[in-house]
């Protein structure tokens, strides 16, 4: 028997953030998927401010941005008839504050195929075409039964695999919530002929329904996105798509001249009713599934996954077992708060999007690990006593504890990393600010030992 100690089953996103974040902090771990090849598609298309920071931190952002782009103006019409015209996102400028203020278009397969490279630098892989087949948990840790014939022994199991999540139905764990049937969407990667790319393109024709095609940044292809109507069944073949096509743009001028990926979705709003079962945790879509409307699913995914790791990391070296229970009372009102939001979302079909999906409010406060703090910290200049600047996130980044404070960090047995930089005035009014690994405050305090104390849960 192979052990590892942790053990993921599912390479999305969600997974492969923390296989990325585990690797760099010298977690052994194994990341498992059952498709034989990486998943295609530009599906969750839209990463968050927020998502850019996170990236940022794990060293990825610079190629996920050189290969993105804003998102352009949205262009309503009827056939060739331009009736509306707006911007879904604001293109707001950096600021000290907030380098990363836009939304960018990144296709989901392209962003998997980043995160799956910086594993490769770490030393890690994703095991394609490798399946959870079931698994047995004890007070110790995980026996895992891979399609292989493989057993693991893991002393943890993160459940990444999707929305259909086979490890959160082993757990007997609900999925609360609604599918609505009757709200089926058509979703492909298409080229087309005919069509510049300066406009997100809207076509609606009464009584026949909407299509539209976004161009994808970096890319010389299109997502197609159309409703179906009740009792349509998407074919995957490009005869279908172009039919749907010139049935409701009304074009003759404008063709799809290659079918490179297609899928179909039915609404689906579900809250997992906990996010962790003894060994096994849940993360993403197995934990949260959300309709697409504001791109926050795979964003609150990568955000799962950054919460996750660090904790993860330090129970291992030997942290308090109840630091993981933080996991669910932190990230699980966030999701139940980001489906509502998507939902609301959706129902009023409104393209504009506002800051709130933006993640960067999100805020941790009054949990456990956030009495006296829980709020991201944002970026921007700090002076450092002997006159010297830096910038914040350049201190934060990386899997350690950031420690702002005229002392030095309590010496505590068995403690996180903790870097100390002493400012050239309290930061934030308080004497100590401890930030945590997500670059969250941790405590801001004047008080040492209510500093001691905190570095101990933790």
């Amino acid at each position: 028997m192979n052990d590892t100690d942790v053990l993921i089953a599912g390479a999305g996103p969600t997974g492969l953030t923390l296989a990325v974040d585990l690797a760099r902090r010298g977690v052994a771990c194994r990341i498992v998927d059952r498709a034989p090849e990486p998943a295609g598609g530009s599906k969750g298309k839209g990463l968050q401010p927020r998502t850019q920071e996170v990236f940022d931190d794990l060293g990825v952002v610079a190629p996920i941005l050189a290969a993105s782009a804003p998102y352009p103006p949205l262009r309503v019409r009827i056939g060739r008839v331009p009736v509306w015209q707006a911007r879904m996102h604001r293109r707001d400028a950096a600021t000290d504050a907030v380098p990363y203020p836009t939304v960018v278009m990144h296709p989901q397969w392209r962003t998997e195929a980043v995160l799956r490279e910086r594993l490769a630098e770490l030393g890690g892989k994703v095991e394609q075409g490798v399946a959870l087949d079931g698994f047995e948990q004890d007070g110790r840790g995980v026996t895992a039964r891979l399609g292989s014939g493989e057993s693991v022994r893991a002393r943890y199991l993160v459940a990444a695999d999707g929305g259909r999540s086979t490890v959160r139905k082993a757990l007997g764990i609900g999925f609360t919530g609604e599918t609505r049937e009757e709200q089926r969407s058509a979703l492909a990667d298409v080229r087309v002929e005919g069509l510049g790319r300066e406009h997100i393109h809207v076509w609606v024709r009464p009584g026949r329904g909407t299509v539209a095609l976004y161009p994808m940044a970096g890319t010389d292809t299109f997502q197609l996105l159309a409703p179906l109507r009740p009792g349509a069944e998407p074919e995957p073949t490009l005869a279908w798509y172009q039919r749907l096509f010139a049935e409701r743009s009304m074009l003759r001028g404008v063709r799809l001249t290659e079918l490179l990926w297609s899928s179909h979705y039915r609404v689906n709003i579900r809250l997992a009713d906990r996010y962790r079962s003894g060994r096994v945790l849940l993360a993403g879509d197995a934990a949260h599934v959300h309709p697409p409307a504001g791109g926050q699913g795979l964003n609150t995914g990568v955000q799962d996954a950054y919460n996750l790791g660090w904790k993860l990391a330090r129970t291992l070296a030997g942290a308090p077992e109840p630091l993981l229970d933080t996991y669910e009372e932190e990230r699980r009102p966030i999701a139940a708060g980001v489906l509502g939001l998507s939902a609301d979302l959706h129902d009023k079909k409104t393209i504009k999007r506002d800051p709130e999906t933006y993640q960067l409010t999100l805020s941790y406060r009054g949990g456990s690990l956030a009495a006296k703090g829980g709020e991201r910290v944002p970026d921007g200049q700090v002076e450092l006593a002997g006159g010297r600047r830096a910038r914040l996130f350049d201190l934060l980044r990386g899997p350690h504890f950031t420690l702002l404070s005229p002392d030095p960090a309590p010496r505590v047995a068995g403690g996180p990393e903790v870097r100390a930089y002493v400012p050239a005035r309290p930061y934030g009014g308080e004497r100590h600010t401890l930030i945590r690994p997500d670059g969250y405050v941790g405590i801001a305090t004047s008080s040492a030992g209510e500093l001691a104390a905190y570095l101990a849960m933790v």
